[in-house]
């Protein structure tokens, strides 16, 4: 009686350390995503632009998505044959165009210093948290969608709302078996749908010179309604004109 006892603490104790030893920390984690998704490839790519005919309402509305690696960036949207930015930063000043009298608007200041402060992100900020003095930590295991996935808390800068210093937080949800984000949540801080939990879904990762990109994506608010962007073509390092960026001073 008292053999089977030990041995079965024998084993008890030999499979906790094996457990500890396989499990994989937060920079192992990463730096498989980072791998997988094409490692130092990465290195070479200094911008995207995305393009997509999203559907609302049964009308296809063609969208364009530029993000530069200075932090600059750009959605326009066709709409009964009029673009219209709907978001810009020319890496000073937040803006976008006003739909009811289709003039350029500036964003707030606060706006604009929020943007400055995640400048540097690109192509994304898990990849050189330690770089911008972030925070990466491991948490617990979850299921999402029938999918187990590593869950990693990233801090980030402080954002400014109203005036205030908030946290800036996202969480990532890492697909264990495929080492790919498939889900990032945050909490919106500010206007009418401040408190709920902001949810992006990210698939149908496709190869593009040697890095992998999700061309799909779904972003809207946790239990709620969502909106899915399917891509047609991502192009990177692509030619675009300074001015597509900077606010059009009258």
């Amino acid at each position: 009686m008292k053999f089977r006892f030990l041995f079965s603490l024998i084993v008890l104790v030999f499979s906790s350390s094996l457990s500890f030893l396989n499990a994989q920390t937060v920079d192992e984690i990463i730096k498989s995503y980072y791998d997988v998704t094409g490692g130092a490839n990465w290195e070479q790519v200094n911008g995207m632009r995305m393009t997509a005919n999203v559907d609302q309402g049964g009308m296809k509305i063609p969208v364009e998505v530029v993000t530069l690696k200075d932090g600059r960036m750009y959605t326009k949207i066709t709409f009964m044959g009029n673009t219209m930015t709907m978001a810009a930063f020319d890496g000073e000043t937040n803006w976008s165009t006003n739909f009811m009298t289709m003039e350029p608007e500036e964003g707030t200041a606060e706006t604009s210093e929020n943007s400055k402060r995640t400048i540097n992100e690109f192509p994304n900020a898990l990849f050189k948290y330690k770089e911008l003095g972030y925070t990466a930590t491991l948490m617990n295991e979850e299921t999402i969608e029938g999918t187990t996935c590593h869950k990693i808390k990233l801090d980030k800068k402080t954002m400014l709302v109203d005036g205030e210093e908030v946290p800036n937080i996202e969480y990532y949800y890492i697909d264990k078996e495929n080492s790919v984000p498939i889900l990032v949540e945050t909490e919106i801080k500010s206007g009418e749908m401040k408190g709920k939990i902001s949810q992006t879904s990210l698939s149908d990762y496709q190869e593009i010179n040697g890095v992998f990109i999700p061309y799909s994506t779904s972003s809207g608010i946790k239990d709620g309604e969502s909106q899915v962007i399917q891509f047609e073509k991502i192009e990177l390092n692509p030619t675009v004109d300074d001015k597509e960026f900077k606010f059009p001073k009258k």
